[in-house]
């Protein structure tokens, strides 16, 4: 558990640091000591939960690309973007109401993207 306290403290430093100059060279900033940390607080958690949900979206966009021509590996790609849905939910990026209905309208569009290709087939 260390190393991953370590990891992580080494993880926001790097972030803080290039935060720094972008969160005090702000147009309105607060005069409250809590209310400074707050800032810098959610401005880590914004460039957290960003790339969470990026990763998301791209997951899920290539699991629909692979369902919708085909590919081999579209099972695993849908078991990927699947997991990558629920670990957003579980990490508090998306509310858990929300990561159900993604993984339904994933579910949904799979399995019409290859009933319609069992079809032509």
């Amino acid at each position: 558990m260390p190393a991953v306290r370590s990891r992580r403290r080494e993880e926001r430093s790097a972030l803080l640091g290039s935060l720094r100059f972008s969160i005090t060279t702000r147009d309105v900033m607060a005069n409250i000591k809590s209310q400074i940390k707050r800032n810098r607080q959610n401005e880590i958690r914004r460039e957290r939960n960003k790339s969470v949900r990026s990763e998301m979206r791209t997951r899920t966009k290539r699991a629909l690309q692979a369902a919708t021509t085909g590919a081999e590996d579209a099972v695993e790609r849908l078991q990927a973007a699947v997991r990558r849905i629920d670990k957003a939910a579980a990490q508090g990026v998306i509310h858990p109401n929300q990561a159900a209905r993604r993984k339904s309208r994933l579910m949904r569009h799979a399995n019409e993207a290859r009933s319609a290709a069992d079809q032509t087939s």
